[in-house]
């Protein structure tokens, strides 16, 4: 586990509602600095970080998970921790524990990684069940429990975490219940050409991600996720995202339908906020139907399960989250 204070960037000003399109420009431009050919992918997570919510990156080793982590985490002012998951990591040691004080002759509450305004959870699925449900109540809610004692996390706490979908030697499914707590859950996918030799030649030299400055600090961050969730949605935009989900629970390839529960955090299908991200950074004040689909695909794969010769499994590009069709109507403005 490791930590990187990082001081808040002093020349950056407290993001205003119009401003939100700028700060998210920012966000992206300087993460794409390091991480070459995966624009989508950096306007998913930023999507995810400004509407409140955390991400899910999963790929195959050398797909440039943890390096998409870093550089969100030195894009942000703020306090920087990674966690390195193994089977053997116990929930005190992320969450904190209570260390007993012979001078004050009391136990003295010593904060954990997750005390962080940005944390990477490395290979999340490697930690035991235990473990895993120290991240669920930190995600859901904002803080954990200790001795008894409840104890918040920063308001502005943003888990990036990665997972390897193909090595399950000494891992541990992510629970539905936890899955549901990120706002989106992607995969990165192959470079082109052009893209995988300039990260070659970048890495040849030395990992550029260090280089790094901070664009925007917790109080920017938090201002800016109060400004998304101020950003109006028309009716015709959230139920076509309610028909969204609504369809992936009737439909017969789907085992597991898109999550009910309504969390403000999804970037997508499920609510509005993601919507409201991609609007404002389009300088809309109102989602419309033409923009609504990319972003909810992405977030309502999260916990589906498709069906597949009887079994289930998590759907991912093919299945039916990739072919379902739901009618859009022209809406309203």
């Amino acid at each position: 586990m490791t930590s990187t204070p990082v001081l808040p960037p002093s020349d950056v000003d407290p993001v205003r509602p119009e401003s939100l399109t700028d700060l998210g420009r920012r966000i992206v431009a300087n993460v794409q600095q390091v991480v070459h050919g995966r624009e989508r992918a950096v306007e998913l997570v930023t999507c995810a970080l400004l509407a409140g919510g955390h991400a899910l990156i999963e790929d195959v080793p050398g797909s440039g998970k943890t390096t998409m982590a870093r550089a969100f985490a030195r894009s942000l002012g703020g306090v920087f921790q990674r966690i390195q998951a193994t089977a053997d990591l116990l929930p005190t040691d992320i969450t904190g524990s209570g260390v007993w004080e012979p001078d004050q002759h009391r136990f003295v509450f010593i904060p954990g990684p997750l005390f962080a305004h940005v944390v990477l959870a490395d290979e999340l699925n490697r930690t035991p069940p235990r473990t895993q449900s120290a991240f669920l109540e930190a995600m859901d809610e904002g803080a954990v429990t200790v001795d008894g004692v409840r104890h918040a996390l920063p308001d502005q706490f943003f888990v990036v975490a990665t997972q390897n979908p193909l090595e399950q030697h000494g891992t541990y499914p992510l629970p539905e219940g936890q899955l549901d707590r990120f706002a989106v859950c992607l995969r990165l996918g192959d470079l082109d050409a052009a893209s995988e030799r300039l990260v070659v030649r970048e890495q040849l030299v030395r990992p550029t991600v260090d280089d790094l400055q901070p664009v925007v600090g917790p109080a920017q961050l938090q201002a800016a996720r109060t400004a998304v969730r101020q950003t109006y949605v028309a009716d015709a935009v959230l139920d076509h995202a309610l028909a969204l989900v609504q369809a992936t629970r009737r439909d017969p390839r789907v085992f597991l339908g898109a999550s009910p529960h309504p969390d403000p955090l999804c970037a997508g299908a499920g609510a509005p906020a993601g919507p409201r991200l991609r609007g404002s950074r389009r300088h809309q004040g109102a989602r419309r139907g033409r923009d609504r689909a990319p972003a909810g695909a992405r977030a309502g794969r999260r916990r589906w399960r498709a069906c597949r010769g009887g079994r289930s499994r998590r759907a991912g590009p093919g299945t039916a989250a990739g072919v379902m069709a739901v009618p859009v109507s022209a809406g309203d403005d």
